[in-house]
């Protein structure tokens, strides 16, 4: 096995990954602290309402971050919605079996504005939005995270 580089060894990895989780489908984003950017990586179906954790696995193996953002739905006054329980539930899953710290964002409307930037904006097609609009929820629920840090 090769020597790793100590320089290299002491630097971070300096990325996090974002998750918009959803009963069928999870999106997904990776971002940099350093760049305070993000980027939508993709959408991971689930299978009877368990997520696929052999590709977020993956993911973790890829890009090894730092951290895990989960965008959290609540009501306008606070108060769960009813996916609330299974994303909290998600979170726990995601810290127990990567031992990494997982930090909740509020994901007021970022699936709806995910919608609206990619029909209104780019103009994209109804049955390519479906693909496509959980991984940039995640990217704008990243996003919004790595602007609230301080560098």
């Amino acid at each position: 096995m090769p020597k790793q580089d100590p320089v290299l060894a002491n630097l971070s990895s300096d990325s996090y990954l974002g998750f918009d989780f959803g009963n069928k489908k999870i999106g997904t984003a990776v971002g940099q602290l350093m760049t305070k950017t993000a980027s939508p990586l993709e959408t991971i179906r689930s299978l009877n309402q368990v997520p696929d954790w052999d590709k977020i696995t993956h993911l973790i193996k890829e890009w090894q971050p730092e951290g895990l953002i989960v965008g959290v739905s609540r009501q306008a006054d606070g108060s769960d919605n009813p996916i609330t329980p299974r994303i909290l539930k998600f979170c726990r899953q995601l810290n127990g079996r990567y031992n990494l710290p997982v930090f909740q964002v509020d994901e007021a409307l970022s699936t709806f504005e995910a919608k609206q930037m990619l029909y209104d904006d780019v103009q994209v097609s109804a049955s390519k939005l479906w693909a496509v609009q959980d991984q940039l929820a995640a990217q704008l629920i990243l996003q919004s995270w790595l602007n609230q840090q301080q560098t």
